[in-house]
């Protein structure tokens, strides 16, 4: 028997960034952005926590005489 489990987490990050003194707040929310974009943010980023959301598993279960499978899902 095979068992596909699919695991659904929310992660927040935070990082700790400089930005320009001066800006308004909605050029400090396109600075922020824009970084995020062009991955500049990555490397900065530490996982500040992780909620468990959902957890899944599918039961397939191959029959040797035909090529077709029965899929049955349950939630844990």
């Amino acid at each position: 028997m095979r068992i596909i489990v699919t695991v659904v987490e929310k992660i927040i990050s935070e990082a700790h960034i400089d930005i320009p003194d001066g800006l308004n707040q909605f050029a400090i929310k396109q600075h922020i952005v824009d970084r995020y974009n062009t991955g500049g943010m990555v490397t900065d980023m530490n996982i500040f926590q992780v909620d468990f959301e959902s957890i899944s598993a599918r039961i397939v279960q191959e029959q040797a005489d035909a090529k077709s499978a029965s899929i049955g899902e349950v939630r844990l």
